[in-house]
C-alpha cells in the first residue's frame, strides 16, 4: 500500500485528520457495511474523539470539496463514519486478518507523515520569512509613495506652467479681437 494514497484519504473534519469508512473498508479489502457492523458491535472501543458520524451538512460539504470520492459513495443515503487516528488503531482490534494488520501499519505511517508535514510548516516556523516580507513589501511601498510624490509635484509644477501659458494665450486672444477703429469716412449718428 503506498503511502502518498493513504494520504489523500485523510480529511479534517471537526478539526481532527479522519478517514472514512468507505476508504478504510476499501484498504482492508472488506464490504463497507461489514466494517460498519463490526464497529457497531463493539461501539464501547469507539469513543466519540476515536470515531463519528458525519452531519448531513457536514457530508454534502465534503461531496462539495473533495472531487476523489468514489462515485457510489456520493449517493449513500446514510452519512460515513470518521476515524480519527485512535479509531483506525482501535479497528486493527475490531479487524483481526492478517490484511488488517498490514494496512493498519500503513495507516499509521500516513496519520505520522501528515502530522510531520503540518509541524514543520507551523506558522512559528514562518513568522521570520513573512516579518522579513512584510518588510521589503513596506520598504517598496515607501520607495513607490516617494516616487508618486516626486511625479505629483512635477505633475503639478507642469499643469501651472501649462495654466500661465493658456492664460497668457487667452490674454493675447483678447487683444488680437478687439473691436478695431473703421476706417474711412464715418458717417455721424442723429
Amino acid at each position: 500500500m503506498k503511502l502518498i494514497s493513504t494520504q489523500n484519504n485523510i480529511y479534517e473534519i471537526r478539526g481532527s485528520k479522519v478517514m472514512f469508512d468507505f476508504d478504510l473498508a476499501d484498504m482492508y479489502r472488506v464490504e463497507t457495511r461489514r466494517l460498519k457492523e463490526q464497529v457497531k458491535r463493539n461501539l464501547e472501543r469507539f469513543p466519540s474523539d476515536f470515531m463519528f458520524q458525519l452531519t448531513k451538512e457536514e457530508w454534502q460539504e465534503v461531496i462539495a470539496n473533495c472531487d476523489n470520492l468514489p462515485e457510489g459513495v456520493k449517493f449513500s443515503p446514510s452519512q460515513p463514519f470518521a476515524f480519527t487516528q485512535e479509531g483506525v488503531a482501535m479497528l486493527s482490534g475490531v479487524l483481526r486478518s492478517p490484511v488488517a494488520v498490514q494496512v493498519n501499519i500503513s495507516i499509521m505511517r500516513a496519520f505520522v507523515a501528515v502530522r510531520n508535514v503540518l509541524t514543520t510548516t507551523k506558522e512559528e516556523n514562518m513568522l521570520p520569512a513573512l516579518i522579513n516580507r512584510i518588510k521589503a513589501l513596506e520598504e517598496v511601498s515607501e520607495e513607490t509613495f516617494t516616487a508618486i510624490n516626486d511625479l505629483s509635484e512635477d505633475t503639478q509644477k507642469e499643469f501651472d506652467d501649462i495654466y500661465i501659458a493658456l492664460a497668457e494665450l487667452a490674454a493675447k486672444h483678447k487683444q488680437e479681437n478687439k473691436p478695431r477703429n473703421p476706417i474711412g469716412f464715418r458717417k455721424p449718428e442723429e
